[in-house]
């Protein structure tokens, strides 16, 4: 009994290692902000309920298609890293061709299945979204610049705009602040966690800001962008697309990030980054479930 249920568990196992390469923790906030974006889209009350689950699932599909290939470029970088050094790749569970593969065949399957189910303005989108976080960042900016998240944070910054073009097959302004507010929110996030792990970003030879520029700078720019994304999260309201609700919902959302923020540029320790690191998830999460809400209500 014992040897016949081996074969199971190694399958299992696989089935887990490919899950991993998709990067489910990024997927969740991916497909979010998409949903989001449907949601806050008008006509959305005409669209087809199967429609919008192969939208979403398109989206979900894509990022892990992202996250696959990305594993592929950065196997050499993930093998000296302490946050990725038993990913599948480098610890040898999934060969480097077949998770390349995976992505590519998850790619095409997901940008075709959107054009030809929902729209090619979202399909469009989504392959950009892809092209962008695969090429710009993951292969030109990540080993060249400390600006990589700045630019490449573009890429993460899509799925609201892919979400709404969905519905509607046009990009809007509304759109546009929705993909400002993810893009703007990108840097403080991420410089937060290259904090605590610039040892790691030091040994890969990865440019992060903290290892070119310092940790002095990197805890200001953290403050810098934090004020500056709250001031946009605060377009939606100014411009009438949002009400009261939203409104206040961002204001405290803001003035606990804002806060931690300055935290983090004043203790000068590990632990003030990664509470502002993982506060940014949920402020993230929230900040758009307000927006949602208010548009319902």
């Amino acid at each position: 009994m014992s040897t016949a249920a081996l074969p199971t568990a190694d399958a299992s196992s696989e089935v887990r290692d490919y899950v991993t390469l998709m990067k489910p923790g990024v997927m969740q906030l991916v497909v979010f902000t998409a949903v989001a974006g449907m949601l806050l889209a008008p006509g959305v009350g005409q669209m087809h309920p199967l429609i919008f689950a192969i939208a979403v699932m398109c989206v979900a599909v894509a990022s892990g298609a992202g996250g696959a290939i990305n594993m592929w470029f950065d196997r050499d970088i993930d093998a000296v890293m302490l946050r990725t050094v038993s990913r599948p790749i480098p610890a040898g569970r999934v060969q480097p061709a077949d998770a390349l593969w995976f992505g590519v065949i998850l790619s095409v399957a997901s940008v075709s299945l959107m054009g030809l189910a929902v729209n090619w303005a979202a399909a469009s989108l989504l392959a950009l979204a892809i092209g962008f976080y695969v090429f710009v960042y993951t292969m030109w900016l990540k080993r060249r610049t400390p600006q990589n998240i700045v630019i490449g944070g573009a890429a993460g910054a899509f799925p609201p705009m892919i979400g709404w073009a969905a519905v509607t097959g046009e990009v809007s302004l509304y759109s546009i602040v929705l993909f400002l507010i993810i893009f703007l929110w990108t840097p403080p996030h991420f410089w937060s966690l290259a904090l605590y792990r610039s040892g790691d970003y030091q040994r890969a030879g990865v440019p992060m800001l903290p290892v070119v520029a310092g940790l002095e700078s990197t805890r200001r720019q953290i403050v810098f962008y934090a004020v500056i994304l709250a001031l946009v999260t605060l377009v939606p309201s100014v411009m009438g697309w949002a009400g009261l609700p939203y409104t206040v919902a961002a204001g405290a959302l803001n003035l606990v990030f804002c806060g931690l923020s300055l935290r983090v540029l004043l203790n000068k320790d590990d632990a003030s980054a990664k509470t502002n690191f993982f506060y940014s998830i949920l402020y993230l999460f929230l900040l758009f479930l307000a927006l949602v809400i208010d548009h319902n209500l």
